[in-house]
C-alpha cells in the first residue's frame, strides 16, 4: 500500500515539470522556508556544520546562511522535475556548461570528474549525461517507486552509462575507467570509519574516503573538477582544468589537498554546499560527538 501511495506525489512532481523556472523557484522558496521552520533536526545539523566551519561568523550570519541554504536545497529538489522529465532542448537552456573541452582533450588517459556536493549536483549530472558517456555509483532506495524514478532519471539520456552499487567496490570502478568511461566521483560525505581517513575540512577533522588518490595511482587518471552553481536562470556547470600536481607525496597528503580544494569552492557560494549532511558524524577516538 505504501508503494502504491508513492505514485500520488510522483504524479504531482510530474505536473510540476511543465511549469516555468520562475514558478518552480517560487515553490522551492516556499518549501525551503517551511522546511527550515519545521525540520528542527536537519536545521540543527546545518547550524552545527556552519558554526564549526565558520567560527568567525556571528549567530545572525550563521542563521541567515542556514536559511539561504535550505531554500537553495529545496529549489534544487523542485528543479529535479525538469531533470527527470523535460526535453533535452529545455535542459540545455536551463543548465549551461563551460569548459567542456577539459573532458575531451584526447590524451587517452582515464578521467575522474570530481564533483563535490553542492545543491546543483543532480542538475549538473543530468546535463553532463547529454555530453558524456560516464560511470557513477548509485545507492538503491528502499521504496521501489522512488528507486525507479531516480534510476531512470539518471539513465534516460545515456542508456549506455555504467551505474554500479557502492558495494561493488573499487575493482569495478577501475575497470570502467580503463574501459574509457569517465567516473563521476562524489568525494565529500561521511561513510563511517571503516574505509576513511581523517583529514581537515575547514579546520575540523572529517572522515574522508581516500579513493581519489588511490584511483589516480592505480589508473593514471586525470582529475577534472566540476562545480555546479545554482543561479536565477538555472544552473551553470563549470568544468575546470585538470589538476597538474596530483597525486602528491602520499594518499594522506592527496586527501588533505582534495579537502582544501573543496573548501575553496565552498567559499565561492557557501549557501549552496550540502550542509544538511552530517559531515562530521565520525569522530577520531576520544573526541566528542557534534550531533545528537
Amino acid at each position: 500500500m505504501k508503494t502504491v501511495l508513492t505514485y500520488i506525489p510522483v504524479a504531482l512532481l510530474w505536473l510540476l515539470h511543465w511549469l516555468p523556472l520562475p514558478v518552480l523557484r517560487a515553490i522551492g522558496w516556499g518549501l525551503g522556508r517551511l522546511l527550515y521552520v519545521l525540520g528542527r533536526e536537519r536545521r540543527n545539523v546545518v547550524l552545527i556544520n556552519l558554526r564549526l566551519c565558520f567560527p568567525d561568523k556571528s549567530e545572525a550570519e550563521i542563521a541567515r546562511l542556514a536559511r539561504d541554504h535550505v531554500v537553495a536545497f529545496s529549489r534544487a529538489v523542485i528543479d529535479r522535475t525538469p531533470c527527470w522529465w523535460a526535453s533535452a532542448a529545455r535542459l540545455r537552456r536551463l543548465i549551461r556548461i563551460s569548459g567542456l573541452e577539459h573532458l575531451k582533450n584526447g590524451d587517452g588517459r582515464p578521467v575522474i570528474m570530481l564533483c563535490p556536493h553542492f545543491v546543483g549536483l543532480d542538475a549538473g549530472a543530468t546535463r553532463l549525461s547529454l555530453e558524456v558517456l560516464a560511470c557513477s555509483v548509485y545507492s538503491n532506495q528502499k521504496n521501489p517507486v522512488i528507486n525507479r524514478l531516480l534510476y531512470r532519471g539518471r539513465m534516460r539520456f545515456n542508456p549506455g552509462a555504467v551505474v554500479m552499487s557502492r558495494q561493488d567496490g573499487m575493482r569495478r570502478i577501475v575497470k570502467a575507467l580503463k574501459d574509457g568511461y569517465p567516473f563521476f566521483y562524489l568525494p565529500d560525505q561521511d561513510f563511517g570509519p571503516k574505509e576513511s581517513i581523517f583529514a581537515p575540512f575547514f579546520g575540523v577533522q572529517a572522515a574522508t574516503i581516500p579513493a581519489l588518490s588511490r584511483l589516480v595511482r592505480l589508473t593514471g587518471a586525470r582529475v577534472v573538477p566540476i562545480i555546479v552553481f545554482q543561479n536565477a536562470d538555472g544552473y551553470v556547470v563549470e568544468v575546470q582544468p585538470a589538476w597538474e600536481t596530483f597525486p602528491g607525496a602520499n594518499v594522506e597528503a592527496d586527501t588533505e589537498a582534495m579537502n582544501r580544494f573543496i573548501e575553496s569552492q565552498v567559499l565561492r557560494m557557501p549557501e549552496q554546499y550540502f550542509w544538511l549532511h552530517k559531515r562530521f558524524k565520525t569522530r577520531p577516538p576520544g573526541e566528542q560527538r557534534f550531533y545528537k
